[in-house]
């Protein structure tokens, strides 16, 4: 068995025994954080909405669910629970297949790659990066149907008509809040250092370590009861960064920011040997904020650029876009379905 399972089945070995355990992910509380301080952060451009004190609530609580999803079942749990992380190596590749800046454009070809290297196949290594661009156009999407639906309710020519775009409209509005929860939590874990690493609970007996990092299982300590009890919300949202948009595909920019929160790995083992995890120690505290505000920095800067992408989608059948309903055009057919 290898490190990967063996470190989830202890987890979920754990929770059957009625053990607390955040083995898997940030801890409730670091997720919770990283919604909330991505949506007070959002920019006045985005939809009103979405800038509410009712929205960053939800958020916050939506972007726990793929944890609390966890024991549904083995078909579900076996295709979700990769999605949580990535295993990339010092080298930056994942073990000995793609490089996780040049990854296959699909995960059938991104576990054909792995095949291919003959060491590990995706559910052992992970699949953050598809997450977290899977749910990102999944958000875009979304964006694209409340524009039409906002656009075409008021250019509608019956009252009828303007009822059912309103109606599509408030619907889509619950949709958004769940893909942004959604979203969140795996752009959380992807601002978790030990979620992108081979060295994901502990150094590991199996690679080179002239250092001296810790071999024992820091990960739920770490993400789990330091963040619970020293790190709050407003420390999470003074790490924040001003918004950087994506200048590249959506794959690309996935890649950079998994890249710099690998770069962070090494430091949070220097962080644990100095003695930074221990009760109460500032140091500890200090870098899991850090790492909280640059997934909350991150997820802000996905939901802007998601909706901004969003402006072009085209949506419903046969396809309409924004500019299609600013120029005329009736989307109802399209939406509501004529077959």
């Amino acid at each position: 068995m290898t490190r990967r399972r063996l470190f989830l089945a202890a987890a979920v070995a754990a929770v059957s025994a009625g053990v607390a355990t955040a083995a898997f992910a940030w801890g409730a509380m670091g997720h919770r954080e990283i919604g909330v301080a991505a949506m007070h952060a959002l920019p006045a451009e985005m939809p009103a909405f979405l800038r509410t004190r009712h929205a960053a609530t939800e958020v916050g609580e939506l972007a726990r669910e793929p944890d609390r999803w966890k024991d549904s079942g083995k078909i579900h749990d076996t295709d979700r629970e990769p999605a949580h992380f990535v295993n990339i190596g010092d080298d930056g590749h994942v073990y000995e297949g793609p490089a996780i800046d040049q990854l296959p454009p699909t995960r059938e070809a991104y576990e054909r790659a792995l095949h291919a290297s003959g060491k590990q196949d995706m559910t052992i290594v992970g699949w953050l990066p598809y997450a977290l661009v899977d749910n990102y156009q999944q958000l875009a999407k979304d964006f694209a149907y409340w524009r039409v639906d906002t656009a075409a309710a008021a250019r509608a020519k019956t009252k009828a008509r303007r009822a059912w775009f309103t109606a599509d409209r408030v619907r889509r509005e619950a949709l958004i809040l769940r893909d942004i929860g959604e979203f969140g939590h795996y752009v959380g874990d992807g601002s978790q250092p030990l979620h992108v690493s081979v060295h994901y609970n502990g150094w590991g007996k199996e690679f080179p370590n002239p250092n001296g990092y810790t071999l024992n299982h820091i990960h739920g300590p770490f993400e789990g009861a330091l963040v619970h009890d020293g790190v709050s919300q407003a420390d999470v949202e003074k790490h924040m960064r001003p918004y950087a948009p994506c200048k590249d595909a959506i794959e690309g920019c996935v890649g950079d920011y998994l890249k710099a929160t690998l770069r962070q790995v090494e430091p949070l083992y220097q962080m644990e040997k100095a003695g930074g995890m221990k009760p109460g120690d500032p140091r500890g505290r200090a870098f899991a904020a850090a790492r909280l505000g640059d997934g909350a920095s991150q997820l802000r800067d996905f939901i802007v650029d998601a909706w901004r992408a969003s402006e072009t989608l085209p949506v419903g059948w046969p396809k309409v876009t924004l500019k299609d309903v600013q120029s005329g055009t009736d989307p109802y057919e399209s939406l509501y379905g004529k077959d």
